[in-house]
C-alpha cells in the first residue's frame, strides 16, 4: 500500500513539476512577445509603407548611444601639400577616414584580392576572393549596422544596410525583413550608425522618418520583394542630409548579369564588418545569387555592390538572404524601382 501512495504521489508530483514548467515557459513566451510588440506597428499595409513616431525614434537613438555606440569625430584626411608636384593627389600620409582604427579591439581588414573601389570591375582585372570566405573589412561611410534597441531578443545590431543616392540625400536601403517582421508589423525601434565599427559612430546615428517596402513581401513575406527604403534624420541635428555625411552608393536597376560583385555586412556577433568578391548571377527569374562562406546572421540587408559603388542588391530573398555558402538578393526589377520611387517622392 505504501508503495503504490508514494508512486502515485511521485506522479502527481511529476505532473505538477510539468504543469508548473509549462506555465513558466508560456509566461516566459508571452513576455517575450509582449517585449516585440512594444516595438511594432501596423503602417499602411496596402501601400507598404510606415510613417515613423519622432519620439519613438528618438528613443531608439537614444538608446543606441547610450549602449553599444558612441559618436566620434570621423578621421579627416590632411590637407594635400601645395608643394607637392601633383596638388590634387592625396597625401600618401593621410589618414584613411575608411580604415579601422588600429587601436580598436576588431581585426584589422585583412582585404581580398578584388579590386579597389571606383575600378570599372568588367574590365579592370579584378579577382574573386580566393579563397571564397568573407574576411574583415574596413569600414566605409556609406554602409552601416543596423541595430534594433530594446526588448525584442535582437543583438545590438541584427541587420546591415546602405545609404543609396536620392534627390533628398536621406535615403538607406535594407532588407524587407530587416525591418518588417512578418504579421508582427514595421519595427519602430530602428537606428541605423554608417561607418560604424568597433563601437565607434563617426557619421552619426540616424532614425527613420518613414519606412517603404512592396506590400507583396507584408502579404505574404515573398521572398521576390524583399527590399526596403528608409528614409533618415539624425537626432540633435535638424536639417543635416545623411548623403552629405557619409556619401552614398548608387542604385542600378535591371542589371545585367553575370557580373562582378562585392558583397559587405556587419555579422551580429561582431563589431566590424566583412567583405567577399565574386560573380553575382541569376539564379531564376526573381533573384540573385553570390556564391561565398562566412556571410552570416546580421549582414542581412548588407548591399551587393558591382563597380565600386553602383548597387545591384541586398543580402535578403531566398532563405532570408542564403545559408552558409551562399548569399541571395531579390532581384532590382521594376517592382524595386516602384518602392524606391515612392520613398523618394513620399513627404
Amino acid at each position: 500500500m505504501f508503495t503504490k501512495v508514494r508512486g502515485r504521489v511521485v506522479r502527481v508530483s511529476l505532473l505538477v513539476g510539468v504543469g508548473c514548467a509549462v506555465l513558466m515557459g508560456c509566461a516566459g513566451l508571452l513576455w517575450k512577445l509582449h517585449g516585440v510588440a512594444a516595438y511594432l506597428a501596423d503602417g499602411d499595409s496596402a501601400e507598404g509603407s510606415y510613417v515613423q513616431d519622432a519620439e519613438q525614434a528618438d528613443r531608439a537613438a537614444a538608446a543606441v548611444l547610450e549602449g553599444p555606440a558612441r559618436e566620434v569625430p570621423p578621421v579627416a584626411p590632411a590637407s594635400p601639400d601645395p608643394t607637392a608636384p601633383d596638388p590634387g593627389a592625396p597625401d600618401p600620409g593621410a589618414p584613411d577616414p575608411t580604415a579601422p582604427d588600429p587601436a580598436a579591439p576588431g581585426p584589422a581588414a585583412q582585404g581580398t584580392v578584388g579590386p579597389p573601389a571606383g575600378v570599372h570591375w568588367r574590365s579592370g582585372g579584378w579577382q574573386p576572393s580566393d579563397p571564397l570566405v568573407a574576411r574583415p573589412a574596413a569600414a566605409e561611410p556609406a554602409i552601416g549596422a543596423l541595430f534594433s534597441p530594446g526588448e525584442d531578443a535582437d543583438q545590438d545590431h541584427h541587420c546591415s544596410a546602405s545609404v543609396v543616392h536620392s534627390p533628398g540625400g536621406d535615403l538607406v536601403v535594407t532588407a524587407a525583413h530587416c525591418v518588417y517582421r512578418g504579421v508582427f508589423g514595421f519595427r519602430t525601434n530602428l537606428a541605423f550608425a554608417p561607418g560604424y565599427r568597433d563601437g565607434k559612430a563617426p557619421y552619426g546615428v540616424w532614425v527613420p522618418t518613414r519606412i517603404d517596402v512592396d506590400p507583396r513581401w507584408i502579404e505574404d513575406q515573398d521572398p521576390d520583394y524583399d527590399v526596403a527604403f528608409l528614409r533618415m534624420r539624425r537626432p540633435g541635428h535638424p536639417g543635416e542630409r545623411l548623403e552629405d555625411a557619409a556619401g552614398a552608393q548608387t542604385i542600378r536597376f535591371g542589371s545585367e548579369l553575370p557580373a562582378p560583385a562585392r558583397v559587405v555586412g556587419y555579422p551580429n556577433d561582431t563589431e566590424y564588418p566583412v567583405e567577399c568578391f565574386n560573380t553575382a548571377r541569376a539564379d531564376g527569374p526573381t533573384q540573385l545569387r553570390l556564391d561565398c562562406a562566412d556571410v552570416p546572421d546580421g549582414t542581412s540587408g548588407g548591399p551587393v555592390l558591382t563597380d565600386g559603388r553602383t548597387l545591384i542588391g541586398v543580402v535578403g530573398g531566398r532563405d532570408g538572404g542564403g545559408d552558409e555558402k551562399t548569399s541571395y538578393s531579390s532581384l532590382f526589377d521594376d517592382g524595386v524601382r516602384a518602392v524606391y520611387e515612392r520613398a523618394v517622392a513620399a513627404r
